[in-house]
């Protein structure tokens, strides 16, 4: 009978310290711990060796063991709206990235924003959990007014815009005014929006920028209708009508909803850019691919949901760190907005 030997089996690898990181960046070990805790006075170049030695080691840290050290947890509740919603969700990403590099575990839960027990139910469900701190991404009134009637225990924040808060005021509103000068530059004088819907604290400012732009050049307002961020409800916005108006631009309040309102344009035998323009709010990854591309208003969702978390965890550890402002959105032109059409 043949022998043969027992297979050897690798002996798993150990995981990465942050003496590994510091080593293979070429820094010393505070200055990874720094960068882990989200501190900004690292200079740029020194950040790209830490991050690339981070991801090539794998390095994750040892959330339990530092707990255990320190007496607290590292973990970061976090609630939003469904994910599905591209803002929502980019923001999502932001905050769980950010989190992670300052060494801690962002458990996300989605909400249905539109049932208030259901709300209710997972803020308490959440506040039972060993927690450092609470981040509430909120978009709508229903998710604020839950969090702001809940009590918790550890740091909380609420990121939600505010009528009367002018550093969280949406970003988009403040600058859809160039989407304005951009048309009526191009000739247009009536235009149309077509809205989110009215429970987001952000369609609501959007439609109140846009009524604002228009009146500010002079220009006129054929309506605004009412979406709910999807293409589908952009598009049946625009089919619903019995007429089209007299419009030569329209303003979607997101690229879901330009995307079917071109569409629905097109169905109903109007071209874009040649006889009507069409643009969003967004920028999001397939803006430049619609047909036409959609010129837009490029927000930094990412650098929104890091601001947000790295502000709780400052909270957290009794910090108060500078960190950079969020870039300002900008304007992308692409082709589906065009000269007006000769009257």
């Amino acid at each position: 009978m043949d022998q043969h030997p027992d297979p050897v089996v690798p002996a798993a690898a150990k995981p990465a310290t942050i003496y590994d990181v510091a080593s293979a960046a070429g820094v010393s070990h505070q200055t990874v711990s720094r960068f882990l805790k989200g501190f900004e006075g690292i200079r740029p170049e020194t950040r790209r060796r830490v991050e690339r030695a981070l991801d090539e080691l794998g390095y994750r840290p040892n959330l339990t063991a530092r707990s255990l050290k320190s007496g607290r947890s590292h973990r970061i509740g976090a609630l939003t709206h469904e994910v599905s919603h591209v803002g929502p969700s980019r923001i999502a990403q932001g905050a769980s990235a950010a989190a992670r590099e300052a060494g801690y575990v962002l458990d996300l839960v989605s909400l249905d924003v539109h049932d208030t027990r259901s709300i209710e139910e997972s803020l308490d469900l959440l506040i039972q959990h060993d927690l450092a701190g609470v981040l509430a991404l909120s978009s709508t009134d229903e998710m604020t007014r839950a969090f702001q009637a809940t009590r918790f225990r550890v740091p909380a924040l609420i990121a939600v815009s505010s009528e009367h808060d002018g550093d969280r005021t949406d970003p988009a509103a403040v600058h859809l005014h160039e989407l304005v000068d951009h048309l009526a530059a191009l000739g247009h004088r009536r235009f149309v929006h077509v809205a989110g819907p009215d429970a987001w604290p952000a369609a609501r400012w959007r439609a109140r920028a846009y009524e604002q732009a228009v009146a500010s050049h002079g220009l006129v307002s054929r309506g605004v209708l009412t979406g709910d961020w999807s293409a589908r409800s952009g598009h049946d916005a625009v089919m619903r009508l019995d007429r089209l108006p007299d419009a030569t631009a329209w303003i979607a309040a997101n690229d879901q909803t330009a995307l079917g309102v071109m569409l629905a344009l097109k169905e109903r035998g109007v071209r874009v850019p040649d006889e009507v323009s069409v643009v969003g709010i967004d920028d999001i990854g397939d803006a430049a691919y619609f047909d036409p591309p959609l010129t837009t208003l490029h927000l930094e969702f990412e650098e929104q949901g890091r601001a947000s978390v790295l502000e709780l965890i400052d909270a957290i550890e009794g910090r108060d760190d500078a960190r950079p402002p969020i870039r300002a959105p900008h304007l992308v032109v692409r082709r589906s907005s065009g000269p007006a059409p000769a009257a």
